[in-house]
């Protein structure tokens, strides 16, 4: 098993820090619902209420017009960097979940390896998990 290493070193100060974090939300999704084409998809409105919470520092929000999850509500990705684990969630709702996808936004960041401990994980995050993806070979 590898160590995980941080993602980049500031030459000028010798500091290392990890990769900025991504978070992809399927603005696509229609959550199952029948949407008039000029409507409001779920996984747009789930986008712009993240938007509206803000999320941490050296998170971004990334607006992705498929995650093919469709048969698993709104669905948002957390990536960051070749050293991180990925992971993709499902089930998540445009009215309950941009606080959640915020603050497990910010758990994700503060690991260099992207591995949460379970217990420390948000229970949607526990219950909802539809892949997790290894980090890239260096």
């Amino acid at each position: 098993m590898t160590t995980p290493r941080p993602d980049t070193l500031d030459d000028t100060t010798g500091e290392t820090s990890l990769a900025p974090v991504e978070l992809l939300v399927c603005v696509k999704c229609r959550r199952g619902q029948e949407i008039a084409d000029d409507g409001t998809r779920p996984g747009a409105q789930l986008a712009a209420g993240i938007e509206a919470h803000g999320l941490p520092e050296g998170v971004t929000l990334v607006p992705v017009e498929c995650l093919s999850n469709c048969d698993h509500g709104c669905s948002a990705v957390l990536r960051g960097g070749p050293a991180r684990w990925t992971y993709v969630y499902g089930n998540l709702n445009e009215t309950d979940h941009a606080t959640l996808l915020a603050d497990g936004a910010a758990l994700y960041r503060d690991r260099a390896d992207g591995l949460i401990p379970w217990r420390e994980r948000p229970e949607h995050f526990r219950k909802n998990c539809i892949a997790r993806i290894p980090p890239q070979e260096s």
